[in-house]
């Protein structure tokens, strides 16, 4: 019994060995723990903070009348949360030297890694500008975006298009993903286990494409991110860190489908975005 018990565990570690190999991860050291200082040390400090009292324009159109009524009355600013969430051992072990987009999809390759796989129709990897300043992370593809390949091209997508606009960018100038890539049944929430074996790749986007900001859109992508349980609301708006970005989290636009009211606290956290983006019809970095 003792043999096959141990023929049982070589072939779980030889997968999971195999797994980390597909994420870019090839070294294994027995003391791998790195001190929380100095993998703090890495992240560059926060840029300064650009109150968005500056941003003073006609609230957009995609709002609504009645949104945009309630975000015209003043509220105060709230400043930054002095976060910075440190690295998990996975995470400070992705970051892999010379890496590229490219390459992260090619390490994906025709994922079979969890039960998503099953009914997908195909993987959506992510879209944009492989240098943007600004990234967009949602929960998952729906049916519009497994169907096309692309994340956000539904209903919630063209509101998300309409946001980007109303900030004086296109979408080809931002980067757009999302912590799983391939559609849950029925659009169903994911699993942690999902989240957990899809947002390696992700981080390794991130890792890229070194976007000043970071918007994640909803719970589950600022769950994903901040490695926390607590609901969007209890953090939204508020200026975080991750992996050297600056971090913010907002309501998903589907959300704002089903709730029209909340549109005028998503501006105001856009605002604070073009603010420490230094957005006035401002470019995206040339590639």
């Amino acid at each position: 019994m003792t043999g096959l018990a141990d023929k049982d565990l070589q072939a779980k570690i030889s997968r999971r060995l195999r797994y980390y190999q597909d994420l870019g991860i090839q070294l294994f050291y027995k003391d791998r723990v790195a001190p929380a200082e100095a993998l703090r040390a890495e992240a560059a400090p926060p840029a300064p903070v650009v109150a968005p009292t500056a941003l003073k324009k006609a609230q957009p159109s995609w709002m609504g009348k009645a949104a945009a009524a309630k975000a015209a009355a003043a509220a105060p600013v709230r400043e930054p949360l002095p976060v910075t969430p440190a690295l998990t051992l996975f995470e400070a072990a992705s970051r892999i030297e010379n890496d590229t987009l490219e390459r992260i999809r090619g390490d994906i390759g025709d994922c079979q890694r969890c039960r998503l796989c099953e009914r997908r129709n195909t993987i959506v990897f992510g879209d944009g500008h492989a240098r943007a300043e600004l990234m967009f992370i949602g929960e998952g593809p729906g049916h519009d975006e497994d169907v096309q390949g692309l994340p956000f091209v539904g209903r919630a997508g063209k509101l998300l298009t309409q946001m980007i606009e109303a900030m004086g960018l296109a979408r080809k100038d931002v980067y757009i993903a999302n912590v799983v890539k391939c559609r849950p049944p029925e659009n169903r929430t994911p699993e942690k286990d999902e989240v957990a074996t899809c947002s390696a790749f992700l981080f390794r986007q991130i890792d890229v494409i070194r976007p000043k900001v970071i918007v994640c859109l909803g719970g589950v992508a600022a769950q994903a991110l901040l490695n926390t349980n607590r609901s969007v609301s209890h953090f939204r708006g508020e200026w975080l860190e991750f992996r050297g970005s600056r971090l913010l989290a907002t309501y998903h636009p589907a959300y704002l489908l089903r709730n029209p009211h909340a549109k005028g606290d998503v501006w105001k956290d856009l605002q604070k975005v073009m603010a420490a983006l230094g957005l006035a019809g401002k470019k995206s970095r040339p590639v």
